[in-house]
């Protein structure tokens, strides 16, 4: 287990050095989504930031984030090319997505992730309405209806 005070100092410098950037190429909910992040990791039993340069971790922070809420692609925005985000923070794009991989890998970060999703990437959620009953893939609206089908004896 990692000393609670530096892992506190070592997440303080992370969250200052991704909210500069977010508040400078970014918007305020990215800045929400690395702190939230950041955080997360800290609470790790082996805190991944211990080790390595924090410029690196910072640059994976929002690399990670920004790879699962399509900030790399030009139809979205915000929108920052990946080599202009990794020459932001003077890192190498091979290593910072490594990092970032190992991070999304870390918490199972996918597209249209409920935890880590920007509004505008959750609101286009192809599977927002959408629920499981019973191992069935329902639309969330009929769960009322299929509640009352299911308390009578017999289905159809």
């Amino acid at each position: 287990m990692e000393d609670k005070a530096r892992v506190e100092e070592k997440a303080r410098q992370l969250i200052e050095m991704t909210g500069a950037f977010c508040d400078r190429y970014l918007d305020a909910e990215y800045k929400q989504l690395c702190q939230k992040l950041i955080l997360k990791m800290s609470r790790k039993r082996n805190v991944p930031f211990m080790t390595g340069r924090l410029d690196i971790w910072a640059a994976a922070t929002v690399y990670a984030l920004g790879s699962i809420n399509f900030l790399f692609d030009r139809s979205f925005k915000p929108y920052i090319p990946a080599e202009d985000l990794c020459k932001s923070f003077g890192t190498s794009p091979a290593t910072t997505s490594s990092k970032a991989r190992l991070i999304r890998n870390m918490f199972k970060m996918r597209y249209f992730d409920r935890e880590f999703s920007t509004s505008v990437v959750a609101a286009q959620d192809p599977l927002k309405d959408m629920a499981t009953l019973n191992g069935l893939i329902v639309d969330r609206r009929m769960l009322p209806e299929i509640e009352k089908l299911t308390q009578r004896k017999t289905l159809f």
